[in-house]
């Protein structure tokens, strides 16, 4: 099972992040404005995966990593990965998980750690 996680990035912009049953993350989105339009474009691509285009990189350092592409367009990046077959399970993650994954918002800015903290005082 995949999740998608929604955070905000210090910039003020929200992106989102599929991330593996193992809680290690698959891609990243592009920055966006608003918090909503994450939600619709990770019910867009759920609708869409098999539109989704994966196009494959190598980094200089040697790293694979690949871009997720619909309607010619950009959506997201991979993380890197340190060999080609550890990438294809990546991809293949996606393919078997990406449309029956939840969404979890961790975008608003409540600190619950520090409220645990507080009490301990």
């Amino acid at each position: 099972m995949a999740t998608f996680i929604i955070t905000k990035r210090p910039s003020g912009f929200y992106k989102y992040e599929l991330t593996s049953r193992k809680g290690k993350t698959i891609f990243t989105s592009n920055p966006f404005e608003l918090r909503f339009e994450c939600e619709e474009e990770i019910e867009h691509i759920k609708q869409h995966i098999d539109r989704i285009f994966f196009m494959n990189f190598r980094s200089g350092s040697g790293k694979y990593f690949f871009k997720l592409i619909l309607d010619e367009k950009e959506i997201a990046v991979s993380r890197k990965y340190t060999t080609q077959l550890l990438m294809e399970k990546g991809v293949n993650e996606i393919k078997k998980y990406m449309e029956t994954a939840e969404i979890l918002d961790f975008s608003a800015s409540i600190d619950i750690f520090g409220a645990i903290e507080e009490e301990k005082k």
